[in-house]
């Protein structure tokens, strides 16, 4: 029971001075003033511990980090690994889970690399430091798959040897998807019709071939499993849309974003989040036109927004990186605060378990 704390909650209520709040078994289970902490009897059945003067938040959530993953980010030998998850090389004990934690962080997706126009699956946890790599994993968490836009995808730093792999141009990233959309579609549709048949006529028939990848793709285009997508020139970012709506699905996230602003008002029609740095800039080309400013005008144009990590030490100090919105973009600070708890946890769809002070939510504080 921790009492007379300054609670962030995230929720309606806002910043509650001098309130109370009780945990239990990794639950939420009471927020308010004068809770009591012991029995009719008087026995106390919770530790109380005096927060007075101290801030209680929610935990930090870091939408886009590679930590924790042993033997490579990367399957970047084809166009496409969308039948390769990162849930499957989790590495319990790097002592990034530890710093982290030291900074805030709770919960993290971790991400397949950006070799790829379309990556591997994702794995998201919770900072358990200790437990295995499975009690690790977040139970129920929705599937989410990378993919990735730009210079990485076409190999153009990749050295005068890495010319052999489709695709080499921004043309044929975009057929990339179109082609193994176009293939996911065909091969349901072979399952659809085998399923449909009577036993007798299944007996006379070869069943299709299970395919990993087009089975990730198909829980795509039926919206079963939702995209992160490594970006940054607006025009990019308007093709996988144009190529998402062709399809007839939505982008979920566009991380790195740093074109974000450009085409904020696209992106809130679309449907598409975004999960951009605070200042990063000037690393490389397609991050030329980076601003300061990014992450203030995507929330004020109502795209859901929040600020990532993608790097093990700047994710000790995400609540830094989210100050800076409020220094370049004049956001407020319960909306900055937001961009690094309960807006990563609305762009993974867990934020019933997590991102704000609620009774019943996770006891990540």
């Amino acid at each position: 029971l921790f009492k007379n704390a300054t609670v962030w909650t995230n929720e309606q209520e806002g910043i509650l001075k001098i309130t109370d709040v009780a945990i239990s078994e990794g639950r939420i289970l009471a927020v308010g003033q004068k809770l009591i902490g012991t029995d009719i009897f008087g026995k106390e059945v919770f530790q109380e511990i005096d927060a007075t003067g101290k801030h209680l938040t929610s935990g930090i959530i870091d939408e886009h980090s590679h930590i924790a993953i042993d033997r490579g980010v990367n399957e970047g030998t084809q166009a496409s690994s969308a039948e390769v998850s990162i849930a499957n090389v989790i590495k319990s004990n790097d002592i990034n889970i530890y710093r982290q934690l030291s900074g805030g962080v709770t919960t993290a997706q971790l991400l397949h690399g950006s070799a790829n126009p379309i990556g591997g699956q994702s794995g998201i946890i919770k900072f358990r430091w200790g437990s295995p790599p499975e009690e690790m994993k977040f139970e129920g968490a929705p599937g989410f798959i990378k993919f990735a836009l730009g210079e990485n995808v076409k190999q153009s730093n990749w050295g005068d040897f890495e010319r052999i792999r489709f695709p080499q141009t921004r043309m044929g990233v975009e057929q990339v998807f179109y082609d193994h959309f176009h293939q996911a579609r065909a091969y349901e549709k072979r399952w659809k019709n085998y399923n449909s048949l009577s036993m007798s006529e299944k007996r006379k028939t070869i069943a299709p071939r299970e395919d990993l990848e087009m089975n990730t793709l198909v829980e795509i285009l039926n919206k079963e499993r939702f995209i992160t997508c490594h970006s940054y020139v607006q025009s990019e970012i308007n093709m996988l849309m144009n190529v998402a709506d062709s399809m007839g699905f939505t982008l979920n996230t566009f991380t790195h974003i740093l074109e974000g602003y450009k085409v904020a008002d696209k992106m809130r029609e679309h449907g598409a989040g975004g999960s951009t740095f605070s200042d990063w800039w000037a690393y490389k080309f397609e991050v030329n036109d980076a601003i300061p400013y990014n992450a203030a005008l995507l929330k004020d144009m109502g795209v859901l927004t929040a600020i990532n990590s993608d790097d093990a030490e700047m994710a000790r100090r995400l609540n830094q990186e989210a100050a800076k919105a409020i220094k370049y973009g004049g956001t407020s600070e319960e909306n900055a605060w937001k961009m690094i708890t309960l807006n990563p946890a609305k762009l993974l769809h867990l934020d019933d378990n997590m991102g704000s002070i609620k009774i019943g939510k996770d006891a990540d504080i």
